[in-house]
């Protein structure tokens, strides 16, 4: 009986041990796996109809975000995008983008803040800032003229 008991209790604690080897592994696979990047949220305000913006993360994202909010006349520009020289350069990391979609908001240079509100291919680079999440009437509202923009958390 003695025997029987001390067999129970080995394979009592060899299966908790096991199960607690496996456990700790699952957590430090979890634990190892790389965080996506983090994406801030941005209203734009455009003639009162509002949109929603999710920003990169990256240095001139951050530049954006740390401006708001902000308040400028946008120029148009090939009837495809509005633009708005800033004050000061800001952080870039420009790359050939191929295709624009409508809603991309990208920084031509370093001081050229470019919303884009049609679809179409670019042999350009830019840093890209972030995209409108709601796009799909953006340029019945923004029109082919200067336009107020108002940017905010």
């Amino acid at each position: 009986m003695k025997l029987y008991i001390g067999l129970l209790g080995l394979v009592f604690f060899a299966t908790y041990f096991c199960t607690a080897c496996e456990n700790s592994q699952a957590v430090k696979e979890v634990s190892q796996t790389p965080h996506p990047p983090r994406i801030y949220s941005m209203k734009i305000t455009i003639d009162k109809h509002i949109f929603y913006a999710e920003l990169l993360d990256n240095p001139a994202a951050r530049a954006l975000l740390g401006r708001l909010p902000m308040k400028v006349t946008m120029q148009e520009l090939n009837k495809n995008e509005k633009y708005y020289y800033l004050p000061s350069p800001w952080p870039v990391n420009a790359q050939p983008v191929g295709h624009i979609q409508t809603g991309d908001i990208m920084l031509f240079g370093n001081n050229c803040l470019v919303l884009f509100y049609k679809d179409f291919k670019s042999s350009y680079s830019y840093t890209r800032l972030g995209y409108i999440t709601n796009p799909q009437h953006l340029e019945k509202f923004i029109g082919q003229k200067d336009i107020l923009v108002s940017f905010s958390l």
